[in-house]
């Protein structure tokens, strides 16, 4: 795929004690926002040693200044990830065409980055946004925030890169992935499980779409 594509090896490893070998291949495109803040593309490639998985190739944009990701669809049309038979031969012009859809969701991600840098956000607002992406539940219900929530709220003016859009809604978003790329979680390996392949992956995508809805709605 990297000798095909416009794209160099960048990092590899495993999961779950090599349940999930990945690599990230980084692809010759990127952004720049608000006078530094920089997003380098990627496409995030898995292989789940498991009867039945076939290789996982997903749209992942990094943000430099505090290695946050967001794994994106490689489709158009659903939100799916592409996935690759191993039993089908190597098609190098497939490289070309996911190539093409990366830059189109880089593309989109920038538009909807830059949107949310220039919408400030409220205090209120910035709470309510933090309790649906993380809403108390279980014995906790008594609670009115979540551990999460609340600390998504102490983290957001000390995060790596807080002081690009500073009161914008680009803020809240990033300590969202942030957080769960880089404090949820038991351990360094069920964080970056989760951050990618699981729980937090949806919600990553969920706290850009809300994010998105609540500052137009601003």
């Amino acid at each position: 795929y990297v000798m095909a594509g416009d794209m160099e090896m960048h990092t590899a490893g495993s999961l779950k004690g090599g349940q999930i070998i990945w690599g990230l291949a980084k692809v010759k495109e990127s952004f720049e926002l608000f006078k530094g803040d920089k997003i380098d593309s990627y496409l995030l490639f898995s292989n789940f040693h498991r009867y039945g998985f076939s290789t996982d190739v997903r749209f992942t944009p990094i943000r430099v200044v505090c290695n946050n990701t967001l794994t994106l669809s490689l489709n158009s049309k659903v939100e799916r990830m592409v996935k690759i038979s191993h039993r089908k031969q190597f098609n190098a012009d497939n490289v070309k065409d996911m190539l093409g859809v990366a830059k189109d969701k880089l593309q989109q991600y920038k538009e909807m980055a830059t949107f949310l840098g220039s919408k400030k956000a409220k205090d209120e607002d910035i709470v309510e946004y933090f309790t649906r992406i993380f809403p108390v539940t279980g014995a906790a219900k008594n609670k009115e925030i979540s551990k999460n929530a609340d600390m998504a709220m102490s983290i957001l003016h000390t995060q790596p890169g807080s002081e690009y859009a500073e009161g914008s809604w680009w803020q809240p978003f990033n300590a969202v992935t942030y957080l769960t790329d880089h404090l949820a979680g038991r351990s360094a390996d069920t964080r970056l499980t989760s951050a990618w392949f699981g729980v937090n992956q949806t919600k990553k995508v969920k706290a850009l779409n809300l994010a998105v809805d609540m500052a137009k709605a601003a």
